[in-house]
């Protein structure tokens, strides 16, 4: 299997992209044709957390919890505990009979004063046990590919309304362990891609009076350097570097009621690749894929708001859209329900989701569910339960002030 087959792999596997790669008809470019951004470690951008898969993957100004790391970490700063740790374990590709592959997560933070908070998380997905083979279907092994991603975070507040955050990650993509793998004209040896990136968010809450809440949210995730599988420099993979923006708005009933509305918007800061239909290229910005694969990741970044070949309207829907709801009742038991919609032309994932939770003491525990709304899109995590477990401990004293 050759080294960009086993890259697509991992992004259909990961995203569920059940057709990657298009036929186009020679008709010029439409508001249908379909032009997908690939990135490498694309698990990167994966609810790492059933609380929040279980309303429609929101997060960036959701109620602070163990994993905001992953959907803004300025939220850490208001985090409620001084101590807390989370796990989810979230099955893959259990539609496809597939019992090996697997999610798994585990985060913690630890309050240092009343404005400042730091948390760790790491971030492992296995992609099971494959049989490698070569160009004419010999064996060349066994393969266990594997990816995965530590953080450090740090989180302070500027005033009692306002934080930012910072993250810094390492990440690991091992899809060949090291084998040889064929390109057409010969083998060519593999190696784990590695890189590190940054995260930086930033997250407001206020009351709007004693029964209201209302926060908002920015978060860029995965700013870092390329990722390369082999010696082959000319074609290293982007990074999932994406943009979240979006807001909350918690409505506490009553002693025993309390509802929660929250919106979600995200773009990824991946430069979009040039169409080919028929022998026509349709790109301002890039004549060839290699000259794609040699944009720089900082201006990547930058075209990534205006070099989609089909103008304003393709930039438009770029953009993944997430809305969800969350009842909680005496603090103690909590219902979710989420959508997630994404074009068409840019990958199709739509879907419902489902959760509940539950809280007692120090512990919480969650599960969510999610339901394709779509026949176009696969979905690895299609009708699969993801399972969360959170402790937090909350000192009865006063947390010191700096």
């Amino acid at each position: 299997m050759k080294r960009t087959q086993l890259i697509a792999l991992s992004c259909l596997l990961t995203l569920g992209l059940s057709n990657t790669v298009i036929a186009q008809t020679p008709t010029g470019l439409t508001g249908q044709t379909k032009n997908y951004i690939s990135t490498g470690m694309p698990i990167l951008l994966i609810a790492p957390d059933a609380t929040s898969a279980g309303m429609g993957d929101v997060g960036v100004a959701s109620t602070p919890d163990i994993y905001s790391a992953h959907w803004n970490n300025a939220k850490f700063a208001f985090i409620e505990g001084e101590f807390g740790l989370g796990t989810t374990y979230t099955p893959w590709l259990r539609n496809l009979k597939v019992s090996d592959m697997n999610l798994l997560y585990l985060g913690g933070f630890k309050r240092i004063n009343n404005r400042s908070t730091v948390a760790l998380s790491l971030t492992y997905f296995s992609l099971g046990e494959i049989q490698g083979t070569d160009a004419t279907g010999q064996s060349r092994g066994t393969m266990n590919p594997n990816e995965f991603a530590a953080d450090v975070t740090y989180a302070m507040k500027l005033n009692d309304r306002l934080s930012l955050g910072a993250t810094g990650r390492y990440i690991h993509s091992d899809l060949t362990n090291g084998q040889s793998i064929s390109d057409g004209s010969g083998y060519v040896t593999t190696q784990p891609a590695k890189s590190i990136a940054a995260d930086l968010g930033i997250y407001w809450q206020a009351p709007v009076d004693k029964t209201q809440d209302l926060a908002f949210g920015a978060f860029v995730s995965n700013l870092g350097a390329k990722l390369s599988y082999s010696n082959d420099d000319t074609k290293k993979e982007f990074l999932p570097a994406n943009l979240r923006i979006g807001g909350r708005y918690t409505n506490h009933i009553d002693e025993s009621n309390e509802i929660t509305l929250l919106f979600d918007a995200n773009k990824l800061l991946v430069p979009t690749p040039p169409v080919t239909i028929g022998e026509e290229t349709y790109s301002d910005y890039y004549k060839n894929m290699t000259e794609y694969y040699n944009t720089g990741v900082i201006r990547g970044v930058i075209q990534s708001f205006f070099d989609a070949p089909g103008g304003f309207s393709e930039e438009l829907r770029e953009f993944q859209l997430s809305v969800g709801g969350e009842y909680w009742y005496k603090q103690t038991l909590a219902a979710r329900t989420g959508y997630f919609y994404e074009s068409a032309t840019k990958g199709g994932r739509q879907y419902l989701t489902f959760g509940f939770g539950l809280r007692y003491n120090i512990f919480q525990f969650d599960v969510s569910y999610l339901v394709p709304t779509t026949s176009f899109s696969s979905n690895p995590l299609s009708n699969t339960i993801r399972i969360s477990l959170t402790v937090n401990f909350k000192s009865s004293k006063n947390t010191p002030t700096i």
